[in-house]
């Protein structure tokens, strides 16, 4: 019989306002700098949805609506399994302000490629824009991370 695995659930989510710009974040924290997207880790009692929509206001101080779940990344390190819940909303409400895990601004999505992205956030672009990809998963393979994508 196996043992149930350890896991840790975050969320992330593509913010747009239906005009090509999406909401952003300059990270400031060091262990993952650049810029993603807004999102944070699922609190205990809370469903993923609502975590997001906590992560999003927490952050930004944009309030979202009507959650679509794209997709997810995980990885195991440590004897950990990291999820990470891929949601894109566009229906919204505020202004955005920066907060202490980073700026937040608006920016046209087709731009955000040529950012000084935060690491994997090229691929994990992806799942939030390509309905043929739902699951990106990283694996620790003689001392290499390897790269799936499906």
């Amino acid at each position: 019989m196996h043992e149930p695995e350890r896991v840790i659930f975050t969320n992330m989510v593509m913010v747009a306002d239906g005009q090509g710009n999406v909401l952003v974040q300059r990270r400031r924290d060091p262990s993952w700098p650049g810029v993603a997207f807004p999102g944070g880790h699922v609190e205990m009692g809370e469903t993923f949805a609502q975590s997001a929509a906590r992560e999003v206001y927490e952050e930004t101080g944009i309030t979202i609506t009507g959650l679509l779940l794209c997709g997810l990344k995980h990885w195991e390190e440590e004897g950990v399994r990291n999820v990470v819940l891929l949601y894109r909303a566009e229906k919204h409400a505020g202004t955005e302000r920066s907060s202490e895990e980073g700026e937040v601004w608006w920016m046209p999505l087709e731009d955000f490629p040529r950012c000084d992205l935060a690491s994997g956030m090229q691929d994990t672009l992806r799942i939030f824009l390509d309905d043929g990809i739902s699951e990106h998963s990283f694996r620790l393979q003689d001392g290499q991370w390897q790269n799936v994508m499906e």
